[in-house]
This record gives C-alpha cells, structure tokens and sequence, in this order.
C-alpha cells in the first residue's frame, strides 16, 4: 500500500510538471529543456529556506515560486529573442548552467552532497508526514494547477498564445503583443513547476543536483508530447503511463543477470514506439 501511495504521488508531481511545461510548449509553442531547473530551484529554495531559516511551508512556497519566476523572466529576455531550433539550444545551455550550479556551489547547496533533514510541511500545526496525507495535499495542488492553466487557456490571452504558435507573425499583425505574451507564459510555466518542486523536496527530504538534469527535462518534454500538446488531461495520463511503466516492467521474469539492462531496453523501445506514434498524429 505504501509503494502505491509513493507511485500516486510521483504521479501527481509529473502531472503538474508536464502540466507546467505544456503552457509554455504546447500552448505557446517554445519547446524547452530547462524545465528541470526550474523544478530544481523551486526544490533547493524550499529546502535551504526551510533547513538554514526554519521557514513554514506558506512561505517557502510563494518564495520558491517567486525565485523560479524571476530566473525565468531574466532567461526569457534572452531565449525568447530566438526562435524555432535555436530557442531550445538556449534553454538546454541554461538547464547545464542551473545544473552546474546547484553541483558547484558548494557553500549554498553542498554540490553533490545534497540537503538532506528538509522537514516535513506543516499546515496550521498539522504535520504532513503519512503518504495517505502527502497524497491529498499533492492531488488538491495538482487540481489547483490544472483548473488554474484550464481558465488561462480558455482566456484571451489563451487564444492569443495559441494563435502565435500557429503563426507569430499574423498575430503579429492583429496588434498584440507576441513578446510579452511569450514572456508571460514562460514565466508562469517556470513559476507552476516550483510548486511540485517544493512539495517533492519535503517529501523526500533530501534533494540533490541529479533529480534536476537534462535527462529529467527531456522526461518531461516526452510526458507532454505523449500527452499531447495543448491537452491536460493527456499530460495527466501519460505522467502515469510513464512513471507505472518502469515499476511494471519490474514484474516481467527475466534471469537476473540481464534483468536491469533489459528493462532499459525495453522501457527505451516503448517511449521510442509511443513518441512515433504521437508524432504520426
């Protein structure tokens, strides 16, 4: 029961993750791989700030959030310059820089060594320590996040942001504002991946750099197009596709010797499988 509870929750974190990542990608068109760091600056500042200052959780949050929109406002002032295949080299150098920093910064994030003792949320002096617990708090920011990116998508800046994905100069034309528009959705997608960044550091309670690679941007990237670009309900259940298959691949018998290796193969052969058929659509 323990082990499925954990799985829901990875789950829900993924969701609001790819979730996060398809404002920005899907809806508006900028492929990134720099979202990994965004979820790793909402982590390290949730951590740090609860460790070293003994902050509560209803500030670690908005604090992580703000930091993350920050990082992303700089970056997009930059990156969004650019665009199509140049747009994603730009965030996959600032995805190696975040990462460089949280593994070299010795003094603030202890590089490798990571931040362990990050203590568990406390919600008006109610401690979130039993999985049943964490999972319901997971489900109601999951839910937040989801009707949240549901009504500014249905909004005008919505339709504004769809259009420009389609053609950035035609909508150009019709006089709005395709630079702040793109600025404002990166924004807010870096700012949504920090709240599952901050409730992954308390549930795990130790973070370091290696959660928040590129290797855990392109996982992201792949929920999002299996999902669907443009659909959350698709980037809810292929977060679950995605984080089940591993664990169910742990089932099939294989000799032991080969058993690791061939899980890999096989996991690689069906994402392959899948990312072709979604893009044959």
């Amino acid at each position: 029961m323990e082990y499925l509870l954990h799985l829901l929750i990875l789950i829900g974190i993924y969701a609001m993750l790819s979730q996060s990542l398809n404002l920005s990608a899907g809806f508006g068109g900028m492929i990134s791989l720099a979202h990994a760091g965004f979820y790793g600056v909402g982590a390290y500042t949730a951590a740090l700030l609860s460790v070293n200052c003994q902050l509560p959780f209803l500030l670690t949050l908005p604090t992580a959030m703000l930091l993350s929109g920050l990082l992303a406002l700089i970056v997009s002032a930059i990156a969004l310059r650019t665009i199509d295949d140049y747009f994603i080299i730009c965030t996959l150098g600032i995805q190696v820089v975040i990462f460089s920093l949280m593994n070299n910064w010795m003094s603030l994030t202890r590089g490798p060594l990571g931040i362990p003792g990050i203590p568990s949320i406390q919600l008006f002096g109610l401690a979130i320590e039993s999985k049943p617990a964490f999972l319901l708090l997971t489900l109601f920011f999951a839910t937040l996040i989801f009707l949240s990116l549901k009504k500014l998508t249905g909004s005008s800046f919505g339709r504004t942001l769809r259009a420009l994905s389609e053609d950035e100069i035609f909508t150009q034309s019709l006089g709005k504002n395709v630079y702040l528009t793109k600025v404002i959705a990166f924004t807010a997608s870096a700012m949504l991946a920090a709240v599952p960044g901050t409730l992954y550091a308390h549930y795990i309670s130790y973070i370091d750099p290696t959660s928040f690679t590129v290797d855990e941007s392109i996982f992201i990237l792949s929920i999002v197009i299996i999902g669907g670009m443009r659909n959350l309900w698709g980037s809810v259940i292929a977060a679950a596709f995605l984080v089940l298959l591993p664990e169910a691949l742990r089932f099939v018998g294989m000799p032991n010797s080969i058993a690791a290796n061939m899980r890999q193969i096989i996991y690689g052969g069906i994402l392959i499988f899948m990312m072709f058929r979604c893009g044959k659509r």
